[in-house]
């Protein structure tokens, strides 16, 4: 029933919605072309299959970035296929990834699909890359695992054309509650990239710990990144092990977003370094879970030493072009101390060739010329709040939505849930799906969204499984309202397209919530 339903996906073509053609003869044992997530923007199914075999070739144009997702191509389908799958930049057919001017910005694709192979045309190597994701999805979920399987190896007949509809597809991942090393961080990172997010926010301080190396205050991470939530034994990275993420992460063309949260959330610094509080006395260490408790000392000078030093050192680091400055939850600093603060800090973010990112606190004060604000109220937050954000919007500031009770992956999907916490409600899947980014806020005009971003709050979450548990399922969808259409929007057929993802994630060893929302084959 799971690919009768998903056959019948509406999809869009210039502007309205076609049911999706039966698959012609033989193509039966493909999986319907349209049954990927996100949902692809058009999709004409149509004409045979292909079928990948042992004479196979991957073939690129003679670049090395193109060479490089073709090696990424070969290094996914060898292991399940058991095929040597070679990359050359000779021939023709088989799985060609091809760089074309053409209608498809900086991360669109097209994909055509047919007997003889499959070509996936973009103008940049981002949209070559995203378009190799949904080659992924259209193969058996069975293509994921790292031994031999029996295949078929089908894909499909027709032709996708697909572009994101915002620019910001963003997931954050708290390392300071509890710290992750980088081979847990790059793990989340291949299973956002599956998804098409293309920012990795990394929330890189806070009052249990200090993560990142700043040469310039080293107890920062010596002292203030030894502990974490519970008392365990902390950790942080140094800066080679940041600008391996980084290296990562662009490998699969996420940007990075570092976030330093200043002025609260700051007990790891004023714990390392007396002179940052204003009474020069250092509070001790701590792995509690209670927020809105530290302030940096605005009036003091070296405040504003310390914040230079720190985000000189980090954007230096940061090839990307956001650097997040917290904001939220200063209930230890006055109003007027926290826009003098934020007077005196963004325009250290623009000295040092970086965009101001904040969360939506930022408003509050006079948000910088192309400053970015987050967005992580609640649809019950006040009309008041929500004006402020909304004034700046119109103002300007650029929009990131992660409303809390819609996706904060670290909200318990039921009473029940083992891990997570409540304090913005119980998210189930269709909950966290079921919103537009477009009009959820009252007053922000459609252009100041800049897109969506799922954060994961880590103060229950110690491992990879505790991550992947409280982001799958919910990630997929937040990943679908930042690429798809508003017209693809629809939960009963998004459901089903996404109960086929459920044998991709067993196989790729990701432990998800089973919803009882969603219609998981075999249920």
């Amino acid at each position: 029933m799971a690919r009768l339903l998903g056959s019948l996906l509406l999809m869009a073509t210039a502007g309205t919605f076609v049911a999706g053609a039966a698959p012609t003869p033989g193509a039966e044992t493909a999986g319907p072309l349209g049954e990927v997530v996100p949902a692809p923007a058009s999709v004409e199914p149509g004409g045979s299959p292909y079928r990948i075999t042992r004479a196979t070739r991957i073939r690129v144009d003679d670049s090395g970035a193109v060479r490089r997702i073709g090696e990424y191509v070969a290094d996914v389908l060898r292991p399940s296929t058991g095929y040597p799958l070679p990359v050359t930049s000779r021939g023709k057919g088989g799985i060609q990834l091809r760089l074309a001017k053409g209608p498809f910005g900086a991360e669109g694709y097209r994909l055509d699909s047919g007997a003889k192979g499959v070509t996936i045309t973009a103008a940049q190597p981002a949209g070559l890359f995203h378009g190799v994701q949904t080659l992924r999805q259209l193969l058996p979920a069975a293509v994921e695992k790292d031994s031999v399987q029996p295949g078929p190896w089908l894909v499909a007949g027709g032709t996708i054309k697909d572009t994101p509809r915002y620019g910001w597809r963003g997931a954050m991942l708290d390392v300071s509650r509890h710290f992750f090393t980088v081979d847990q961080v790059k793990r989340y990172v291949d299973q956002l990239a599956l998804y098409k997010v293309n920012k990795l926010h990394l929330h890189l301080s806070d009052d249990q710990g200090w993560r990142i190396a700043v040469d310039s205050w080293p107890r920062l991470t010596t002292y203030g990144g030894s502990t974490q939530v519970g008392g365990g034994p902390g950790g942080f990275y140094t800066k080679a092990d940041y600008r391996e993420i980084v290296r990562y992460a662009a490998s699969r063309y996420l940007e990075v977003v570092p976030e330093i949260d200043v002025p609260g959330h700051t007990n790891a610094a004023l714990a390392s370094y007396a002179e940052l509080n204003c009474d020069g006395v250092a509070p001790p260490l701590y792995t509690g879970t209670e927020v809105g408790f530290s302030s940096l000392c605005v009036s003091k000078e070296i405040t504003y030493d310390f914040v230079d030093d720190v985000i000189r050192e980090l954007a230096a680091l940061t090839p990307g072009r956001y650097l997040h400055i917290g904001g939220d939850e200063a209930h230890s600093t006055s109003h007027e101390d926290y826009v003098k603060f934020m007077d005196r800090v963004q325009p250290v973010v623009a000295e040092y060739g970086k965009t101001v990112v904040g969360w939506h606190q930022l408003t509050g004060a006079t948000p910088a010329k192309g400053a970015v604000a987050q967005y992580w109220g609640l649809d019950d937050t006040s009309a008041e709040e929500k004006e402020r954000v909304a004034a700046a919007a119109r103002g300007g500031t650029g929009i990131v939505l992660s409303p809390a009770d819609r996706i904060y992956l670290d909200m318990k999907y039921t009473a029940d849930t083992p891990l997570g916490l409540d304090w913005a409600g119980l998210v189930e899947v269709k909950r966290s799906y079921d919103w537009d980014p477009g009009s959820y806020l009252p007053g922000v005009p459609a252009s100041a969204v800049r897109g969506v971003e799922a954060p994961m709050w880590t103060e229950t979450l110690t491992n990879s499984a505790d991550i992947e548990y409280m982001a799958f399922p919910r990630l997929a969808g937040a990943a679908e309202l930042g690429w798809s259409p508003a017209a693809t929007h629809d939960w009963d057929r998004y459901k089903v397209r996404l109960a086929a993802q459920g044998p991709r994630w067993e196989a790729l060893g990701i432990d998800y919530y089973r919803s009882p929302q969603v219609p998981w084959p075999g249920r």
